[in-house]
């Protein structure tokens, strides 16, 4: 039996049933094993790649897919319009707001935007389970305002966590689940009937797929948790996330795979420059500028989403557009007004390439998206006749380096967002406003991994001065003290004594100088949460 070895969240008793604690303990014993080969499978290519020994390139063997004629399933009624999705983590106002939002889609997320603790990961389920049934609400207890749902709301995908994490606080045959099956598992077990009853079904985004082999293990997955259920083959829908670096080359194989359970690929972009940096952390001629110059205009990323859209139409399937991370600026017109316009031009730019939708990570951004894309979509609910023919793209055009320099004040930056990043989602916020920008796991992986490119690269940096100069441990070291100083008077000292600080700059910088790049924060991240 599965054994629970942390204190127990409020919902605990109603999300872990026996029969749901079954349910998750029959996927983990049956693909528990496969997923720990495709694990290691993922290790033994990177190091290929850190070698030289191999290449990144579209696969040869799998070219007969790639040029043959074949189409997903149809797309589920209550998907075909996805023009502006909003995401964020299971909190329980934020799961009314973002359905009561007015984007098509809210994407609930298990994932890069929530600590995993037993707590918000327990209670999480607990409150979809209240949203699919339409009986969520919420007082606020410091303003005594309530929430409801509207009557009409957005369609609810939920996104639980990568294949590579586990989750410690439920144990089958004495070692823990994977977080993917217990997050997936246990979302279908209780809701998909009811969801089926209400015309709309288990809707999911699956994240971090490093290609094909991976999407036929989740498809497995799908098929055989449908099976124990008594549901339909194609019941469980996906959009995968197409946000890694070898997950790219493989885009026509992963709908080909999840063709019965698919309806489309997302541009997971800042994952996506996160995998870049770590898939090719180890050639020097490929280290990236700061962070800020890698844009949506680079030949790189221009590539990956025009290509997406492509291959995802020719099949029958959705091509979403990637997060707008940009968050309204209060008490400052000028400043908020650019920052709008940034997302207007973003939503220009995917909308008018002949993507289906988009992501936007705050509701007063949802009108803008949704201006931008109704004024092009017109009286369609997609653009799946987009078909982008005109769209060729090699391997050499997936991997071209971003033009840009790497500065002082870009480092810092990475620096600050990176520890405050890490403070907040140490004391359980995964979703944190920082500098006009939502940030998320992601986005605090660009950080350190750029870091550790810098560094381990040798990389010269244009300092404040103006010079040039090899960036050192050294140096690192002691910019991470002062911007560290500084912390406190932007902060204030309470909010500074609540969250856990010393501990995200010991990690930040333990995980920016390390001998071996680690391959994910969140793996020595995570033991430092809710310890039991």
């Amino acid at each position: 039996m599965a054994q629970q070895v942390a204190s127990p969240p409020a919902d605990l008793a109603r999300v872990l049933t026996p029969e749901a604690r079954a349910f998750v303990e029959d996927l983990t014993r049956r693909f528990r094993a496969p997923l720990a080969g495709l694990l290691a499978e993922r290790a033994a290519r990177q190091a290929r790649i850190d070698a030289g020994t191999e290449q990144l390139a579209f696969l040869p063997e799998t070219a007969a897919i790639r040029a043959g004629d074949w189409r997903v399933a149809p797309i589920p009624a209550d998907l075909l319009d996805r023009r502006v999705e909003i995401t964020g983590p299971v909190d329980r106002k934020m799961i009314i707001n973002a359905l009561n939002s007015g984007a098509q889609v809210f994407m609930a997320d298990f994932e890069d935007s929530l600590a995993p603790t037993w707590e918000n990961v327990i209670d999480g389920q607990g409150h979809l389970m209240d949203a699919v049934r339409r009986r969520i609400d919420y007082t606020d207890p410091k303003s005594g305002k309530s929430y409801r749902l509207d009557r009409k709301t957005a369609v609810l995908l939920v996104r639980p966590r990568g294949l590579h994490l586990q989750e410690r606080h439920l144990l089958v045959d004495g070692t823990p689940a994977p977080a993917s099956l217990v997050d997936f598992g246990l979302y279908l077990f209780h809701n998909a009937k009811e969801l089926l009853a209400r015309k709309t079904g288990p809707y999911y985004y699956l994240p971090k797929l490093q290609g094909h082999r991976e999407a036929r293990w989740w498809n497995d997955v799908m098929s055989h948790a449908e099976q124990q259920l008594g549901l339909p083959v194609g019941t469980a829908r996906a959009t995968i996330l197409i946000e890694t670096l070898p997950a790219a080359f493989e885009m026509d194989e992963i709908l080909y795979e999840l063709r019965d359970h698919i309806v489309g690929l997302n541009c997971g972009r800042w994952d996506y420059i996160f995998s870049v940096i770590k898939t090719l952390k180890a050639v020097p001629e490929r280290v990236l500028p700061d962070r800020g110059q890698v844009t949506m205009a680079a030949h790189c990323m221009r590539s990956y989403t025009t290509l997406l859209i492509k291959t995802c139409h020719r099949r029958g399937a959705f091509a979403m557009g990637g997060m707008a991370a940009q968050i309204p600026i209060k008490g400052d017109d000028a400043r908020n007004e650019a920052a709008i316009e940034k997302v207007r031009a973003d939503k220009r730019r995917e909308a008018g390439d002949g993507h289906d939708g988009t992501w936007v990570a705050h509701p007063g951004l949802v009108p803008i998206a949704l201006e931008v894309f109704t004024g092009v979509l017109g009286g369609k609910r997609n653009q799946l006749d987009v078909m982008r023919e005109d769209v060729q793209v090699t391997a050499a055009d997936l991997l071209a380096v971003p033009e840009g320099t790497r500065t002082e004040a870009g480092l810092r930056h990475n620096i600050r967002v990176g520890i405050h990043y890490l403070a907040a989602w140490l004391t359980g916020n995964g979703c944190v406003p920082l500098y006009d920008l939502m940030e998320d796991a992601a986005t605090a992986e660009i950080c350190r991994s750029q870091v550790w490119q810098w560094l381990h690269n040798e990389v010269a940096v244009t300092m404040a001065d103006g010079t040039d100069a090899t960036l050192t441990d050294a140096a690192f070291r002691r910019m991470v003290t002062e911007e560290y100083a500084g912390i406190p008077a932007e902060v204030g000292e309470a909010r500074f004594a609540a969250a856990r600080y010393p501990e995200a700059r010991d990690l930040f910088t333990e995980l920016s100088t390390a001998a071996e790049f680690v391959e994910f924060l969140t793996l020595p991240a995570y033991p430092m949460l809710d310890t039991p």
